[in-house]
């Protein structure tokens, strides 16, 4: 029996117990729809505005500011249809070539219906283009600008404060999915000028099918979610009272534990990092490792494919992601590594190791124990490599 190591938590985390423990109550006792009159709703709705409180002060903004979403997919939806509606065609849409997909499908949707829209580039370590960003904001007419704040591939963190004063300064709307620094870094909307600020519960040990936008007061804002009430408008469809309350406690644990683990798990992604330089040769490290998260390592192998690496893991109990992806058939290397220029004897090989506080060293210790023949098998039968001709 292989022991298990669960090192994909960018992609999704485990609900901590004390979050379930906080929902439970709400599937059993507290079942009442909050937009109900009588005293049964009441006291859920109560509740839900507690972990409206709660989401707030994680964010430093004002609860009336958050709208409970479904997941951050929704949110970032939300936020670029908004502005959509708002402006029409004459609003100029800017983001990265290295954004989330909730992001890039929404561009791509609006550029086919005729939006103007614009994708700043990388560099090799995944560093945004600023002056590139500059120019195009200083083009005439309404703007909207959505840039993540932390890359979910490479961990990259983006100068979000410096892009939201350059958005103000030329009068744009900014929003940012902050997916995946919620948790790892400190988020503070009243330091930061965002306009609007995407997150989701399930990466921070919340469950998944709940996720929070915040819009920042004066920021107009047009639901694309019709039918109730609900959210001050702003969102309709009856809250999911249990999942927000959990988002709500796992917004607190962060809040409260964020520096002590965030130190733990660096500790143990650089003891990855190290083990893996030492123990594999013609390996690459993917991302600006002065700026990025502190759960988040990107590596590639050369001369092999991320998919055989991930599978190999797996059969030893090891869960990881690739930074490739297999479409209609023919392998696809991973937009954001594309968009860094990694080598072609690269860029196929980009694998994700993501942690979170219930990893331990003991994980990292058996990676490294398998991880290197995996490797060096995969080599022997690839066809690329030193010495040996592409067949």
């Amino acid at each position: 029996m292989h022991k298990t190591v669960y090192l994909d938590n960018n992609a999704t985390t485990s609900v901590a117990p004390e979050v379930r423990d906080v929902m439970t109550p709400f599937f059993n006792d507290f079942y009442g729809n909050p937009s109900s009159m009588h005293f049964f709703g009441g006291r859920i709705a109560k509740c839900v505005e507690r972990s409206r409180e709660e989401v707030a002060r994680f964010l430093n903004a004002e609860p009336d500011e958050i709208i409970f979403t479904s997941c951050a997919t929704e949110s970032d939806n939300a936020a670029i249809f908004s502005a959509a509606e708002k402006y029409g065609k004459s609003l100029k849409i800017i983001t990265t070539q290295v954004e989330h997909p909730a992001v890039l499908q929404c561009v791509e949707y609006l550029k086919e219906k005729g939006y103007n829209t614009v994708k700043i580039g990388v560099d090799g370590f995944g560093r945004l283009d600023i002056d590139s960003l500059e120019q195009e904001l200083k083009t005439p007419g309404p703007k909207f600008v959505s840039v993540m704040w932390a890359n979910n591939e490479t961990g990259t963190v983006f100068p979000i404060a410096q892009i939201a004063a350059l958005c103000k300064e030329h009068g744009a709307i900014f929003h940012t999915d902050a997916v995946q620094m919620a948790g790892k870094g400190v988020i503070d909307v009243k330091k930061v000028p965002v306009d609007m600020l995407a997150i989701s519960g399930h990466k921070f040990h919340a469950p998944k099918g709940v996720g929070a936008l915040y819009v920042r007061k004066g920021v107009e804002f047009n639901s694309f979610m019709k039918g109730g009430h609900q959210e001050r408008g702003r969102r309709a469809g009856t809250e999911n009272v249990p999942y927000i309350v959990g988002m709500a406690k796992a917004c607190e644990l962060c809040r409260v534990n964020m520096e002590e683990e965030n130190d733990t798990i660096g500790a143990l992604r650089d003891a990855l990092q190290d083990g893996i330089l030492k123990s594999c040769p013609d390996v690459r490290v993917n991302g600006d490792v002065e700026n990025r998260l502190c759960n988040t390592l990107n590596v590639s192998f050369e001369y092999i494919e991320g998919e055989a690496i991930a599978y190999r893991l797996s059969d030893l109990g090891i869960a990881i992601s690739t930074g490739s992806a297999c479409a209609s058939g023919s392998l696809e290397p991973s937009h954001v590594i594309r968009a860094m220029g990694v080598p072609f004897t690269a860029v196929h090989g980009s694998v994700r190791f993501s942690f979170s506080r219930y990893n331990t060293s003991a994980d990292v210790d058996y990676v490294l124990k398998e991880l290197p023949g995996v490797i060096a098998n995969l080599r022997e039968l690839s066809p690329f490599g030193p010495g040996k001709e592409f067949l």
